[in-house]
């Protein structure tokens, strides 16, 4: 593989960095570790009044938390507009720019005489061959760049194929606003000239702007990159994704409780495909990442899919790693700051001792969070309506017979805890069911729990047998 591969991930901090945009960069990362190139950063920032501090922070928060690092420095964009106006003066002295003193209400003529003959606004070209000494007073100029007027843009794209734009259809850009300030297009193309971008990996929605800044590239004789133009990503409706759907920042998603290598793997599979591979690694996705696996149509994004992998993922992980998952997660769930105030080194344990029953049910951090509520619960138990109704006088009373029956049990094991309540089952004439349900409402304060056996081992002796006394008949 080529070690020249340059590719970049550019993001506008006028927002945190949503879903769309962390597959993008995902993209990027891939295909530049996959063929041992580069992946660069860089801020777009030049809208001073929407980008903000924080959103840049989020922005890299973001990419950390994913593990997509970046080479080199970020490139912040604003830093560089002496350079972009340069180009433009050189475009300028090259002949293919020009200054056009267009007033505003010209300009909205345009507008209003394309609509009313059913074609899209485009300049018409009034100043592209005129002497700027007929300009008229107190009107600043813009900077156009001199466009084709007659042929083809050709871009070859890696995804979207052949694409073919008349010239005829691409108006004479802008490069510099009246007052000097540059345009977003031609920011882009020197800032990718000048990193030595060979890889342009975006949405699709960029497509038309592939044809524009070609013409700034070949009016400079600079190189033009290799496009990749990637459709964007749909709701479960197929209409374009909104917040309604899910196109969240990537931090509501980790404050969801989803894990990051399930998020990534989830992203990598919205729009690309290795046969029908759904689960894999970083490493086989590097190894597998390839521009040709990107299909043409709109990717649905799917809230249920997503929290399958994730499940998957929990189900899999390390408890060791879970539990620290779990903890770094609990500021933001519900009583999960108590929760935290109480994980001692006991505690601890504990947890990390529940942690193969708790993560069987779980698909989501939050909801593992819930499921191991009962460990850090206070005395007496607050029960749900279900357990409520399951400890009936009946219930409690069984309770109270069994408590001795465990207090005997010596080795407090959930093997020989499991062994002691099966003969007090067989004994009484019950079904072990009838026992257990009891024995989890008092326990756990719900209906819903790890194996109850793993429940009885992990709170201990002294906690179980209290939490039980609590709620036996003699209570």
């Amino acid at each position: 593989m080529s070690t020249n591969v340059v590719t970049r991930f550019a993001p506008s901090p006028t927002g945190f960095l949503h879903i769309g945009g962390a597959r993008t960069a995902l993209f990027n990362w891939l295909y530049a570790r996959h063929t041992g190139g580069k992946m660069l950063l860089r801020i777009e920032d030049t809208d001073r009044e929407r980008s903000t501090k924080e959103a840049i922070d989020a922005i890299f928060e973001g990419l950390r938390w994913l593990k997509l690092d970046w080479d080199g420095e970020v490139v912040m964009q604003s830093t560089r507009i002496a350079r972009h106006q340069e180009v433009a003066q050189a475009l300028l002295a090259a002949g293919r720019a020009y200054y056009c003193y267009a007033t505003p209400e010209e300009l909205a003529e345009m507008r209003e005489t394309a609509r009313a003959q059913g074609r899209p606004p485009r300049y018409d070209g009034r100043w592209r061959d005129r002497d700027p000494s007929e300009a008229p007073p107190g009107v600043k100029p813009v900077v156009r760049l001199k466009a084709p007027q007659t042929g083809e843009t050709v871009i070859d794209d890696q995804v979207q194929g052949r694409v073919v734009f008349p010239n005829s259809d691409l108006d004479d850009l802008v490069l510099l606003r009246s007052d000097g300030t540059p345009t977003y297009m031609l920011s882009v193309v020197v800032d990718d000239h000048d990193m030595g971008i060979t890889h342009i990996i975006r949405g699709d929605d960029h497509l038309t702007n592939a044809a524009r800044q070609t013409h700034i590239y070949l009016g400079m004789g600079w190189d033009v990159p290799s496009f990749s133009h990637v459709p964007l990503i749909h709701g479960p409706d197929g209409a374009k994704l909104s917040k309604r759907h899910g196109a969240l920042g990537v931090e509501a998603y980790r404050d969801m409780g989803y894990l990051p290598e399930a998020l990534r793997n989830y992203l990598v599979r919205l729009g690309w495909a290795h046969g029908d591979d759904e689960i894999m690694t970083l490493d086989q996705m590097i190894a597998w990442f390839d521009l040709g696996g990107i299909g043409r149509s709109p990717a649905r994004f799917d809230f249920a899919k997503l929290e399958n992998l994730n499940g998957f993922y929990i189900r899999h992980k390390d408890d060791e790693a879970l539990v620290e998952d779990l903890i770094a997660i609990l500021p933001v769930v519900e009583n999960g700051p108590a929760t935290l105030a109480k994980l001692d080194g006991e505690m601890r344990g504990k947890l990390l001792a529940a942690m193969p029953g708790l993560k069987e049910r779980a698909k989501t951090l939050v909801e593992l969070a819930g499921n191991a509520a009962f460990l850090f619960a206070d005395r007496p138990l607050r029960l749900d309506e279900k357990a409520s109704a399951v400890l009936d006088g009946a219930a409690r009373q069984l309770l109270d017979s069994l408590i001795p029956r465990l207090n005997s049990v010596t080795d407090w094991r959930a093997d020989l805890l499991e062994q002691a309540v099966r003969n007090f089952a067989d004994e009484n004439g019950l079904k072990l069911g009838k026992v257990a349900q009891p024995l989890r409402a008092a326990l756990t304060g719900s209906t819903i729990s790890p194996g109850i056996f793993d429940v009885l081992a992990v709170l201990g002796r002294n906690e179980a047998l209290a939490r039980l006394s609590d709620q036996a008949q003699t209570a």
